[in-house]
């Protein structure tokens, strides 16, 4: 009769011992949420396109997670200061890269002695946006659309001069891959930002420049310099009656500036999907797209093992650009 009592208690009991062990399975299945204030680091000074992108993206992070999400400046070596800074973070989901063709893909090409592995130590959320690079001449060059330039560039191989914002700039690679597939003898005329170069643009002291699109868009509505073309894919909303470098006459040729927020690696998979979620929503918003167009840029929101497979993708195209045009930088 005891053993009855005993054992029947003891099954009663069996229901209350086994629920504590759900609780840990159903608190795993809340979504993760910033617990402080985070930052978005950006390897570049305030007020360019990488800059302002962030902003946009901090600002809607702020509001939808809940905590401040603020901009940090951490500018030097063509953006590899902030980068290894984010690297090298506590991987909590509160310190973001706002990562760039440079940051993510170019410089680990560029430079020998790199200090971060972009392939091992970031983990991407989400690309962002794009830019795309324009072919601009000085109204003196004798060349009035892409394949004149051309032509005008193959009757006098290394006279013609192109200048960039610096060496390893969207630029600079844009006008070395151009270099490579039309098989042209330009020299390329680096400056320290588009800022400097635009002077002797303007006076014709250098004929062509190969560049982000938007700060030339009122010298070329005045008539003070001539786009030949774009480097994107298709033709660009700011300037729709420009041909592509491909419809002028260079298949699949694709060249953009492009914009994407990662974490430093070993961040817990909840904060990655967490964020991810978050800037695809973000980059939805019609007052976000909007922003960016009149950044002259384009929402392109990518997720992370989508973004992951474009980086693949891009990795591939500069390596081979850097390995043919010989560049190193220190």
């Amino acid at each position: 009769m005891l053993n009855r009592m005993l054992n029947r208690r003891a099954a009663l009991a069996l229901p209350t011992l086994a629920m504590p062990a759900l609780l840990p399975a159903s608190a795993l299945a809340q979504p993760w949420a910033p617990t402080r204030s985070g930052r978005i680091i950006v390897p570049f000074t305030a007020g360019g396109a990488t800059d302002v992108t962030a902003r946009i993206m901090a600002e809607r992070l702020s509001a939808l997670l809940g905590q401040s999400y603020v901009v940090d400046n951490r500018p030097g070596a063509g953006g590899n200061v902030g980068a290894e800074l984010v690297a090298k973070a506590e991987p909590d989901g509160h310190t973001l890269l706002m990562g760039t063709i440079g940051t993510v893909s170019i410089n680990q090409f560029l430079y020998p002695r790199l200090p971060f592995d972009p392939q091992r130590d970031f983990a991407s959320i989400a690309l962002v946006n794009q830019v795309t690079n324009a072919v601009v001449v000085n109204p003196s060059v004798q060349a009035n659309t892409f394949q004149e330039l051309l032509a005008l560039a193959r009757r006098q191989p290394g006279r013609l001069n192109y200048a960039t914002p610096g060496n390893g700039t969207s630029g600079h690679m844009s006008g070395e891959y151009l270099k490579f597939r039309t098989q042209v003898d330009i020299n390329h005329v680096p400056y320290r930002g588009t800022g400097a170069l635009m002077p002797d643009l303007l006076g014709g002291r250098v004929e062509i420049a190969v560049d982000n699109l938007p700060a030339y868009i009122p010298h070329i509505r005045e008539g003070r310099l001539r786009i030949l073309a774009v480097t994107s894919r298709d033709r660009w909303f700011a300037v729709p009656e420009t041909p592509t470098v491909q419809e002028s006459g260079v298949p699949s040729f694709e060249a953009v500036a492009w914009f994407g927020i990662q974490a430093p690696a070993r961040t817990p998979r909840a904060a990655l999907d967490r964020l991810t979620a978050a800037c695809m929503e973000i980059c939805a918003e019609p007052a976000t797209i909007a922003r960016f167009r009149e950044l002259g840029a384009t929402a392109s929101p990518l997720g992370g093992a989508d973004f992951d497979r474009f980086i693949a993708a891009e990795n591939d195209k500069w390596r081979e650009v850097v390995r043919v045009a010989n560049i190193k930088l220190e």
